[in-house]
C-alpha cells in the first residue's frame, strides 16, 4: 500500500535557482532534469524545466527556473523571486565573490516575498570536485546556512554529488512551510 500524499504537500513546486554568473546553475539543473553534465559555459537568461519526481513517497512536479547570474539581468530577479515557491542559492566554491552574493540574494528574497518567517531556501556550494582551486571551505558554507537557518549542500554537477539531495530538500522546505490545505490561515474565516 502506497502512502497517501499529505494534505499540505503541494503537487507542483516552482524552484528558482539564483546565484552569480558561472556558478553552475545550468549544470545543476541539467544534471537534475536530464542526468547529463554541461561542460561548457553558455550564459543563461531564463530557462524553464519540468520534471516529475517522488519525494518522501509523494509525487511532485518540479518546475525549475534556471536564471541569469549576470548583473545586467538583475532587474528580472524581482519577478523570478515573486514567482518562485522555493529557492536554491548557488555559489561556486572556486570563486569567492559568488559566495559573498548569497547573503544579498537571501535578503532580497526575504524583502520581495515580504515574509516574516522562513522562506523555502537551500544554499548550494557547487563545483566541489575542483579541490585544487577551492576558495571557500565547506565550513564557511555550513556556517552561513546555519546563520540564515537554511539547509546547505556542497554539490558537483560534474560528479553528480548531492544534486537530487539539494532539489529534494527545497521541496521538503516548501512542504514544511505551506499551511495545510484543509485549515484556514490565521485571520481568515470560513464561510458556510
Amino acid at each position: 500500500m502506497e502512502p497517501k500524499p499529505a494534505e499540505s504537500a503541494p503537487n507542483e513546486c516552482k524552484v528558482v535557482l539564483l546565484g552569480g554568473g558561472g556558478v553552475g546553475k545550468s549544470a545543476l539543473t541539467l544534471r537534475m532534469v536530464t542526468d547529463n553534465f554541461l561542460d561548457d559555459y553558455d550564459p543563461t537568461i531564463e530557462d524553464n524545466y519540468i520534471k516529475s519526481v517522488v519525494v518522501d513517497g509523494v509525487p511532485v512536479t518540479l518546475d525549475i527556473l534556471d536564471t541569469a547570474g549576470q548583473e545586467e539581468f538583475g532587474s528580472m530577479q524581482d519577478q523570478w523571486i515573486r514567482d518562485g515557491t522555493g529557492f536554491v542559492l548557488v555559489y561556486s566554491v572556486i570563486h569567492r565573490p559568488t559566495f559573498a552574493k548569497i547573503q544579498q540574494l537571501y535578503d532580497k528574497i526575504k524583502r520581495i516575498k515580504d515574509e516574516q518567517d522562513k522562506v523555502p531556501i537551500v544554499i548550494v556550494g557547487n563545483k566541489s570536485d575542483m579541490k585544487d582551486l577551492r576558495q571557500i571551505e565547506e565550513q564557511e558554507g555550513i556556517d552561513l546556512a546555519k546563520q540564515l537557518g537554511v539547509p546547505f549542500f556542497e554539490t558537483s554537477a560534474k560528479l553528480k554529488i548531492n544534486i537530487e539531495a539539494c532539489f529534494f530538500e527545497v521541496i521538503r522546505e516548501v512542504r514544511r512551510q505551506k499551511p495545510p490545505v484543509d485549515k484556514p490561515e490565521k485571520g481568515c474565516c470560513a464561510l458556510m
